[in-house]
């Protein structure tokens, strides 16, 4: 006597794919339809809102594509211009013809550097001038010493009123042009270099070029604060 079903059973439960050795197998459906029944709300709310979050992250990509093509298109037909810097003007490279009148000294801020082996020459040179009332800036040495230079001016285009002015004070210097954009101006001192022009001279100069036969354009060297 053998435990085998009838034939008919057999032959049933083989016909029935969801079953095995009378056992039920569970299907994809039945898996979906408990969790369908027993889904957590907090979890498919958060899943819905990720969703909305995905879409308007993606949105909003499309959009700025959108806008960067529209704007490229703009710049290339020329109807959108874009702010540009303006160039910086370049030194001036001719001496400044003018001419120039004579300014009064307290309008004038003066740095002053010495490139000799005399210590405390350019505090010496700014305190006298200080004396006719210029405004004394920067006391210090430079390295700058072209041999038997009396002193060197050097300024900005705005300081070149009073680059004439000084050029009053101190016999045969020489004008340079840096590009400086306030209106101060440097003395540099050199080995021959003597003394102010009486106060007088200077002041009854008359309206005139600035005297600058070295090329302009050239920087002061190595200055260096202290007298």
């Amino acid at each position: 006597m053998t435990n085998e079903p009838p034939r008919g059973q057999r032959r049933d439960a083989g016909s029935d794919p969801t079953e095995w050795h009378g056992h039920r197998i569970v299907t994809e459906q039945d898996l979906g339809a408990v969790f369908d029944e027993d889904g957590d709300p907090a979890a498919e709310l958060r899943a819905r809102r990720k969703r909305k979050f995905h879409g308007v992250v993606l949105g909003a990509l499309i959009g700025l594509l959108v806008l960067a093509a529209v704007v490229a298109q703009g710049i290339s037909a020329g109807w959108i211009n874009l702010p540009r810097s303006e160039a910086r003007p370049a030194v001036e490279t001719g001496c400044p013809a003018g001419p120039y009148l004579y300014q009064s000294p307290e309008t004038v801020t003066v740095n002053v550097y010495n490139t000799t082996a005399t210590p405390g020459l350019a505090g010496e040179v700014a305190e006298a001038l200080k004396n006719r009332g210029f405004s004394i800036g920067v006391v210090g040495n430079s390295t700058v010493n072209r041999e038997g230079m009396t002193a060197i001016i050097l300024s900005g285009p705005d300081g070149e009123p009073g680059a004439f002015t000084l050029q009053q004070q101190i016999p045969d210097t020489q004008y340079i042009q840096d590009d400086r954009d306030d209106a101060s101006v440097d003395v540099v001192i050199g080995s021959g270099y003597n003394s102010l022009v009486p106060v007088e001279k200077a002041e009854a100069a008359a309206p005139g070029p600035i005297s600058c036969p070295w090329k302009s354009g050239q920087p002061s060297e190595g200055a260096e604060a202290g007298s």
